[in-house]
């Protein structure tokens, strides 16, 4: 297992209740068609937040779950900082934690 991953383990705890506590978080899950899609972060068919929950929280919990090897880069935080550019206030938790992965990701380096 990664030593990193129980860092990462908690970033992904924080930004669920992150994204929980700003009702950024779905119950309902986008089509399968939204969920597909090939683009960078699925710009043409979600919404940033509604990627984190399904696409990248649900990749990084299968990758821990699995031990399987973390990506080798993350550019979350600079995507994060563009789309909450007008919320600063109400994102600052998420995109502390989402720093955090970034900088573990790239860390290993």
């Amino acid at each position: 297992m990664d030593a990193r991953f129980p860092q990462i383990a908690e970033q992904l705890l924080l930004i669920e209740r992150e994204l929980r506590l700003q009702g950024w978080w779905d119950e309902k899950s986008p089509s399968a068609e939204a969920l597909s899609s090939v683009e960078p972060f699925s710009v043409d068919t979600l919404d940033f937040h509604q990627w984190l929950q399904w696409i990248f929280l649900v990749r990084m919990k299968q990758i821990l779950e699995q031990d399987l090897p973390l990506p080798s880069a993350s550019g979350i935080m600079e995507m994060a900082e563009m789309v909450y550019a007008d919320k600063p206030r109400e994102s600052q938790g998420l995109r502390a934690a989402l720093k955090k992965i970034d900088q573990l990701i790239v860390g290993a380096r």
